[in-house]
């Protein structure tokens, strides 16, 4: 009776320690499922954090991997760029074994994020493949980090009266959509000098150089209130030495040539008409 008792004790402990290994169980994932869960219940994604009371600071910075190309023609550009902004979250706050909660693009549609535009935009794309290019992080103390690549195709007015020595600033302007500045400001995150990013191996023109950018804000008003407005000035100075290339020699060469058809002996008829044929 006792050997039987003893297997069974053996049996039980068998089963349970298989139990355990069965269900996978990850102590960590579980705690940071639970605190994801308890971050959304009850959490209401239609309100901006601070409603009715403070006003929200959206910081944003620039950086920028590919610009170009540009047109004259259209007066556009196009760029590739990472956008990123920070805002803090009162309500996302939260204590546990980590201090950032690295998640991925589908916890973007769970909470509130700004309804930032591009005022001057003729056309941007969101990057979906392989899945949608954004970062989303949660800091312990509410500050939220939401990057997205996007490919931005910009109006950027030109007056072209000075070609081909002229120079151009092209604008990309963004802000809120329908956030006045009374519940939202745009501010740059690392100041106006070091906000907008563009390496000089981003920029490959074939009539440009890239020689700066600046940045700037403003307030604008509308019938529907006061928005806050900023603005990132991408300076361009044509080149030069493409134009005396490709239209100022060839033409200087063709005009010499046209003349030397003078200097020919009038009895060299095939020379003269070859040469007279490029007047």
């Amino acid at each position: 009776m006792a050997l039987l008792i003893a297997w069974v004790c053996v049996a039980v402990s068998i089963e349970k320690a298989l139990g355990g290994q069965g269900d996978g169980g990850d102590p960590y994932s579980e705690n940071i499922t639970r605190i994801l869960d308890k971050l959304l219940d009850g959490y209401d994604n239609r309100l901006r954090p601070g409603f009715g009371g403070a006003v929200t600071e959206v910081k944003t910075d620039i950086y920028v991997t590919s610009f170009g190309p540009v047109s004259d023609v259209e007066m556009e550009y196009t760029m590739d760029v990472f956008f990123r902004q920070t805002w803090t979250d009162e309500r996302l706050k939260f204590g546990g074994p980590t201090e950032i909660l690295r998640l991925n693009n589908l916890m973007v549609s769970k909470i509130w994020t700004p309804d930032t535009f591009f005022r001057n935009g003729k056309k941007s794309i969101a990057h979906n493949m392989t899945t949608p290019n954004k970062l989303f992080r949660i800091m312990q103390n509410g500050t939220i980090l939401y990057t997205m690549r996007l490919t931005i195709n910009a109006d950027c007015p030109m007056r072209l009266v000075n070609f081909p020595m002229d120079g151009h600033a092209c604008p990309l302007k963004f802000g809120s959509y329908a956030y006045p500045k009374s519940e939202i400001i745009y501010t740059w995150k690392k100041g106006p000098l070091h906000s907008v990013e563009v390496p000089q191996e981003s920029s490959s023109l074939l009539q440009y150089d890239l020689i700066g950018q600046t940045v700037s804000s403003e307030t604008i008003k509308s019938n529907t209130g006061e928005y806050v407005i900023m603005t990132v000035y991408f300076h361009l100075q044509r080149k030069m030495g493409y134009f005396m290339i490709q239209i100022y020699t060839p033409c200087i060469m063709t005009v010499i040539l046209s003349q030397v058809s003078f200097w020919i002996n009038k009895e060299s008829v095939p020379a003269r008409t070859v040469f007279g044929m490029l007047h």
